[in-house]
């Protein structure tokens, strides 16, 4: 993924972005790859991009790893990292894909689907 941005919003900013797309598309243009993520409560936003989620996110974009590797990193619990990793997973910032690992069996490699994330709130 190129691109990612998260973002405040209404219905109507989507079903505008949306319309925009299309043109696009229609006339022929390249479309970049990109993961917009909107909510339209800023409380949302900030509970899926916690301080410590942040933390986590950053430090999967500059290295990727396992749950041990992480959580050993930010010196959090693999159990408080494997709650915001399943979060972040969810939202499509980060990919978990399972690695065989020789003589351990399988690990969950954690990478960020992006190097750079875009923030843009608006409180209305």
């Amino acid at each position: 993924m190129k691109k990612v941005t998260i973002t405040t919003g209404t219905d109507s900013n989507f079903f505008v972005r949306g319309r925009l797309i299309s043109r696009a598309a229609d006339a022929g243009e390249t479309l970049e790859e990109e993961l917009i993520l909107t909510f339209e409560d800023f409380e949302d936003l900030r509970k899926l991009i916690s301080p410590a989620r942040l933390n986590l996110l950053r430090s999967i974009m500059k290295e990727p790893g396992t749950i041990s590797d992480v959580s050993e990193r930010l010196n959090r619990s693999r159990r408080s990292v494997m709650r915001d990793v399943n979060a972040l997973v969810l939202a499509g910032l980060i990919e978990a894909t399972y690695k065989t690992n020789p003589g351990q069996g399988r690990v969950k490699v954690l990478t960020a689907k992006t190097r750079y994330i875009r923030f843009r709130v608006d409180l209305f």
